[in-house]
């Protein structure tokens, strides 16, 4: 029998709020300096009380919108027991029985819950013996989401991933940049022959798309080959190695009895009927356009699958996008030369010199995709007037007209260059009227390279054709 492999996903991602969970310092963990934003509560100096993050609540809660999950009405915060360097008060407060969210879906992959706690600190290990540790994380907003055991192959749990992490960018709640640690994935993987679950291994430290699908990967190897063998699995929870890419003992796994949960009692219960901005009224008027929706109307639109990702991952670009669709008033001819542009040409230009999407102005960049319908510039033009646009006050037209760019259509003027390539290549002339059709785009391409992109390429050849001919 074939095994079958078994996968449940455990997410945590930095909330975007604009201060930590439990206290008033700045939610700026990343680029500040170490130890520097900290305060009596989240380093849990004796005495000091917390305070929930009303807006990481809120933030939850919309979440748990966007994927149709249930609400709780009560919840409340737990205390959960374990002792490492990177937790001050050598516990967590965490959600244990009374989670804010339950069930709910996401690219077809069910939800188990969605809880709310503080993120430990970040700890460096040095050479040697030493470990230093940072405590401007300790405290920020991070909020788990555990799926249901339903994922059995890693291309899936790698799809779930960079579709979560999408949604949590459109909604806006956290940048879940995952090379930063803002979006932390987890593997629950087992295999078995039957329809029984195995024995269940916890993989941690994968901080990339690629690191979870190749970790799930060897894992699933892994623990076939070692019952293969007759050995028996360990639960246990195992790191992973990119250097190696395989995976490595870390510690056995704990259970949620080892943790020792017990409510918090420091922080009162949340009832969250009672407060108005958590109520599903509320919180449907934040929502934005989902990327599952978007995904239809861009579609419905003309735009191919591959172009609608290049622009729903990259928030900039989708909501530029989304402001060029207004002005060019749903003209699906000129929409898709935009897309073409934007997702080609432009995404290049930002990348490779460090330029703002948002130094082209929205009218040039619709101006220009007009001229381009209209036949009034060539391709090879728009391309060039494109890197003309950043940071520019004036408009591709008038671009066009002082660089004498614009696409000469005009007979008049395009036949004395016809008559001087005609005259310069006789033997690609003699080719065309033995039958060999391919010869006039040769002449073409050298009416665009004499006339500098000008010249309109439709009405070249029509007139190469016809003036060989005679």
């Amino acid at each position: 029998m074939s095994y079958t492999a078994t996968i449940g996903l455990e997410v945590h991602a930095e909330l975007n709020t604009a201060t930590k969970m439990f206290c008033g310092c700045k939610n700026q963990p990343h680029g500040s300096e170490p130890n520097s934003l900290i305060c009596p509560v989240c380093m849990a100096h004796p005495g000091t009380l917390p305070v929930p993050n009303k807006k990481a609540i809120e933030m939850v809660l919309l979440f748990g919108r966007a994927v149709g999950a249930t609400a709780s009405d009560y919840s409340e915060f737990d205390r959960k027991n374990y002792f490492y360097p990177d937790i001050p008060k050598a516990y967590q407060i965490s959600q244990y029985a009374y989670p804010f969210l339950l069930q709910g879906s996401l690219e077809g992959i069910e939800l188990t819950r969605v809880h709310l706690e503080e993120d430990t600190a970040r700890s460096q290990h040095d050479k040697g013996d030493q470990s230093l540790v940072d405590f401007n994380r300790a405290g920020v907003p991070l909020m788990e989401l555990v799926t249901e055991p339903v994922i059995h192959d890693a291309q899936t749990a790698g799809r779930f991933a960079r579709e979560l992490q999408l949604l949590l960018r459109t909604l806006k709640i956290s940048k879940a940049n995952m090379e930063k640690g803002e979006m932390r994935v987890e593997a629950n993987i087992s295999v078995s022959k039957d329809a029984t679950l195995g024995t269940k291994v916890e993989v941690k430290n994968l901080n990339s798309f690629k690191s979870v699908e190749a970790a799930i990967e060897y894992e699933i190897n892994r623990q076939i080959e070692t019952l293969e063998n007759g050995e028996s699995l360990s639960q246990e929870t195992r790191g992973w190695d990119e250097n190696k890419n395989k995976t490595f003992t870390q510690r056995s796994k704990e259970t949620a009895k080892d943790y020792r949960y017990f409510p918090d009692p420091d922080i009162p219960k949340i009832k969250t009927s009672e407060v108005p901005e958590f109520s599903a009224a509320s919180l449907d008027e934040m929502l934005p356009i989902l990327p599952s929706k978007k995904r239809l109307d861009y579609k419905n639109l003309g735009l191919a699958s591959n172009l609608v990702e290049v622009i729903i991952t990259q928030p900039e670009l989708d909501q530029y996008f989304e402001s060029l669709l207004v002005t060019l008033e749903g003209d699906q001819d000129v929409i898709k030369i935009a897309v073409n542009y934007l997702t080609s040409d432009i995404v290049a230009l930002i990348a490779n010199e460090e330029r703002a999407l948002s130094d082209i102005k929205l009218e040039h960049f619709a101006e220009l995709v007009v001229l381009v319908r209209d036949k009034k510039i060539g391709s090879r033009v728009a391309k060039d007037l494109l890197a003309e646009l950043f940071n520019s006050e004036l408009s591709p037209l008038e671009i066009a007209t002082r660089g004498n760019l614009l696409q000469v259509s005009d007979d008049s003027s395009l036949e004395p260059l016809i008559d001087s390539i005609i005259a310069e290549n006789p033997v690609v002339v003699a080719q065309y009227l033995e039958g060999k059709e391919a010869s006039i785009q040769y002449l073409v391409g050298q009416g665009m390279k004499q006339s500098k992109g000008a010249a309109n390429p439709a009405r070249l050849k029509e007139l190469f054709a016809q003036k060989i001919k005679k």
